[in-house]
């Protein structure tokens, strides 16, 4: 019999100790260690029936190292392609991670229903009966795409040596074991060695791979630290439930850039792509009100037209509150203090409550303008026109700093029926022949004379 060996893991950092303690010394939680008995195993490879023979890599020299650029496997939806970076790589591994009833099993099987590939979908967590009912409203038929209802690794492995799928899902790697690891599923070095079962299957074979993974109350990807940093690719699917639209963001990728986002709309039949994002973050309010500016962010590549919302009240309860939803609080506390030292404006009496519409989150300096006429716009209000944009940067002595990819912010806002934007002066803008009106601004006493007068 093979020697049983005990080990200790922090089941929230994933930490190793040679024995118990009561607290963990990497994450400084209490009460998180927990002992796993590891079977001590000649492990053998991916393969159930038979050893693969694999020769000792030999050093190569860089520049006798041949590239050839290999094709992506492009599903059917686009703004998945566009988080990836243009589809799956061969031999990749793809994490992705939500919140409960996020829709993450929903995204992917309707993906692999209309996947133009040979897909197998492994769920640990619903039968092949709940996965039916639920395909039904998505894809009625699909011929390509094959269920499997397993946990064991090696079970797996079997059932793809005789189908050979082209992309494998894999829902969840939480629900997943191995039968080298002698702890239950989820544990610290379940997930572990499952996944480089699957890295291993991956790489040899140029399978591409998708993993789902749990969440923990924090909102970080459940498991070892180490599980984020053995994939390709980490995506983070996130919205609120009680809104209807999902953002699909990449958070490490190394095949593409991390900038770019995808937008989903959840519907009973499934998950619609949401091309125009500008659709559902500029509000389709006849009446015009006060405290509303449209500004242009870049998310990636991708430019997006976003309604900023500000209410400014006098303080009624004393200290005036400052409350900022998808915008950074300490931005908008940095912009008041502008307004108040630069522009003469007397706000530190007053309320201050800053909204981006449509549950987004947004980083991008480029909309302190918009921010700061919505800001003005409320305390003074006066409407800021609807056919305005604004795109630029506040420094702290008040002048318009310019931003990068001003061209194609431009030609969205155009493209949008906008009649003007105002951007920074010092921005270099290379467009010619263009209907919009450009304001060029160095200082933020130049938008108060362009937005009142």
């Amino acid at each position: 019999m093979a020697k049983v060996k005990t080990a200790y893991y922090c089941q929230n950092c994933g930490a190793a100790y040679s024995k118990w303690q009561g607290q963990c010394n990497t994450c400084k939680e209490w009460n998180t260690i927990a002992e796993e008995i590891i079977q001590k195993e000649d492990k053998k490879t991916w393969k159930s029936d038979k050893t693969s023979k694999i020769k000792a890599a030999q050093p190569v020299r860089i520049s006798d190292i041949e590239t050839t650029k290999e094709a992506r496997l492009k599903t059917l939806n686009q703004e998945f392609n566009r988080v990836l970076g243009g589809g799956l790589v061969s031999g990749s591994l793809t994490l992705l991670g939500g919140e409960p009833g996020i829709g993450k099993s929903t995204l992917l099987l309707q993906i692999a229903l209309q996947l133009p590939y040979k897909t197998l979908y492994v769920s640990g967590e619903e039968s092949a009966q709940q996965i039916k009912m639920r395909a039904q409203r998505i894809t009625p038929n699909s011929d390509l795409c094959y269920i499997l209802t397993e946990t064991k690794t090696q079970n797996i492995f079997k059932q793809i040596e005789d189908i050979q799928p082209d992309i494998v899902v894999i829902d969840s790697i939480q629900t997943l074991h191995t039968d080298y690891v002698e702890s239950s599923a989820g544990s610290i070095s379940q997930i572990r060695e499952t996944t480089s079962e699957l890295i291993k299957f991956a790489k040899e074979t140029g399978t591409p791979v998708i993993l789902i993974g749990h969440i923990t109350k924090d909102g970080a990807i459940a498991g070892p630290k180490i599980l984020e940093h053995m994939v390709d690719t980490v995506l983070q699917f996130e919205g609120d439930r009680n809104h209807v639209y999902r953002i699909l963001r990449a958070l490490k990728n190394r095949y593409g850039s991390t900038h770019e986002i995808g937008i989903y709309e959840m519907q009973s039949t499934g998950l619609r792509e949401v091309l125009n994002p500008s659709e559902i973050l500029i509000s389709k309010n006849t009446s015009p009100l006060s405290g509303n500016a449209i500004a242009v962010s870049i998310e990636g590549m991708r430019p997006l037209l976003i309604e900023i919302q500000a209410l400014v009240s006098t303080a009624v309860y004393g200290t005036p509150q400052r409350s900022a939803t998808g915008y950074n609080a300490k931005r908008l506390n940095m912009l008041l203090a502008v307004l108040e030292k630069r522009a003469g404006f007397r706000l530190g009496a007053k309320d201050v409550f800053l909204n981006i519409t449509g549950g987004m989150s947004v980083d991008d300096p480029a909309i302190d303008l918009a921010v700061v006429a919505a800001i003005l716009s409320s305390n003074e209000d006066i409407l800021v026109e609807k056919n305005v944009a604004f795109a630029g940067e506040v420094g702290l002595s008040g002048e318009i700093r310019p931003v990068n990819k001003i061209d194609q912010r431009i030609s969205e806002a155009e493209k949008l029926g906008f009649l003007k934007i105002i951007v920074a002066k010092h921005n270099k803008i290379g467009l010619k022949n263009t209907k919009i009106e450009i304001v060029l601004i160095s200082k933020i006493e130049d938008l108060i004379t362009e937005l009142f007068g």
